[in-house]
């Protein structure tokens, strides 16, 4: 009778289902099966947790690249080419709390000859505070940041490579042009074109991108060939104070600026390659999701075997006043259970790997360059979920083949 009070309780299902989980069954093939299921959950989850780590190492070895000269904050125009920063408003942004630093842009395409050799380009002039806002030390290959209020440029190592030009040409001048503004008809290329003769003293080098397109040179210049105000600029750079918050800042400064500038952060600068490593991250997923389903077949497996073989035992609970109900939930729970140890322990194992990635490098992509990972709660939490739904779900399936026909035939 006592065993009857207690069948309908979770806790003695729970009980039946952990000595299913840990007895061994009479038949060696069940036992082999079992084996089999835990190791292909174990292992799935390794490989799930494994594969978002190095994928999260290679999102941010490649996104260090495309932030070395991306600032915190960047405000451009959004009607126009330009905009008047007033002394009003610069006083204003001094005055935002959080903000240690910023630079004011002149950007516009241009073109650059040097000897018998052209390139289309971005011009990109910056003033004296563009140093404190971005990481010049760590993009420069060869030469060195131009001077303040100089005719100097660097440009990038794409450019450098077409053009034919190092920083050692002392001799020679790079000549930048920009179209004149203006109407009517033009008679010569001296006409349709403003020129500048400057001096190239850097190299930068930071992806393939910016490597081919941009050169950089002093406001002075570009505010020079552009016929542009003493006010008049393109963009404005930040430098965030390290425990700024940023939504606070930026709200502020887009209230300074009006609704005719935008204000972006790092992310929204890089919005078409932050939307491509999550795609790609997203696939990964779901690739290495399947094969943690195709694993959890096995416990589904496993399950029904076991019921098979424990149909005696079955046919005496229900004899003893279990209900079809009851025993379902056992197989249920040892399902669960299974999935669950599996995977805690396929993430410790797949945690430790990267763990050993990390610290000692063992998996080189080239001699100097350890493959890069990155060991993330977020990916843990994600993994366990992501195994324990699936469980829960494989589990359902297999306890659901147990009918009243079964537990009385026992």
């Amino acid at each position: 009778m006592p065993i009857i009070g207690y069948i309908g309780d979770m806790n003695f299902s729970l009980y039946i289902a952990k000595r299913y989980l840990r007895s061994k069954s009479s038949n060696n093939a069940i036992n082999f099966i079992s084996i089999i299921a835990i190791v292909g959950v174990v292992l799935a989850a390794a490989a799930l947790f494994i594969v978002l780590s190095g994928f999260a190492g290679l999102k941010a070895y490649t996104l260090e690249f495309s932030t070395d000269i991306d600032p915190d904050l960047k405000a451009e125009t959004v009607i126009g080419k330009s905009f008047i920063l007033t002394e009003d408003t610069e006083n204003k942004l001094k005055n935002i709390e959080g903000i240690a630093s910023y630079s004011k842009i002149i950007e516009e395409r241009a073109l650059a000859s040097f000897d018998d050799n052209t390139h289309p380009s971005f011009l990109k002039g910056v003033d004296d505070y563009f140093p404190a806002v971005n990481k010049i030390d760590s993009i420069l290959s060869e030469g060195a940041w131009m001077i303040p209020r100089t005719k100097q440029i660097v440009m990038g190592w794409g450019i450098s490579n077409n053009l034919s030009i190092g920083v050692l040409d002392y001799g020679k001048r790079v000549k930048l042009y920009v179209p004149r503004p203006g109407k009517g008809q033009i008679s010569s290329t001296k006409q349709a074109f403003k020129q500048i003769n400057v001096q190239n003293v850097g190299i930068f080098e930071v992806n393939e991108n910016l490597n081919n397109n941009y050169i950089f040179t002093t406001i002075e210049v570009a505010r020079d060939l552009l016929s542009y105000q003493p006010n008049q600029i393109t963009d404005i750079e930040f430098k965030l104070s390290k425990n700024a918050k940023e939504e606070s800042i930026k709200s502020q400064i887009q209230s300074i600026l009006g609704n005719k500038i935008v204000v972006k952060n790092r992310e929204e600068l890089n919005e078409s390659l932050h939307k491509m490593l999550n795609i790609e991250n997203l696939f990964v997923y779901l690739v290495f999701t399947l094969v943690l389903i195709i694993a959890l077949f096995n416990v589904i497996g496993s399950i029904i075997m076991m019921i098979l073989d424990k149909k005696q035992t079955l046919n005496t609970l229900f004899n003893l006043g279990a209900t079809v109900k009851d025993i379902r939930r056992i197989f249920f729970l040892q399902g669960t259970l299974m999935t669950i140890i599996g995977g805690v322990l396929g993430l410790l194992i797949g945690a430790l790997i990267i763990f050993i990635q990390q610290t000692f490098e063992p998996v080189m992509i080239t001699p100097n360059l350890p493959y890069p990972v990155v060991l993330k709660i977020e990916n843990l939490i994600l993994v366990f979920i992501t195994i324990t739904v699936f469980g829960v779900i494989a589990s359902k399936i297999a306890s659901v083949r147990i009918n009243r026909d079964l537990v009385k035939t026992g």
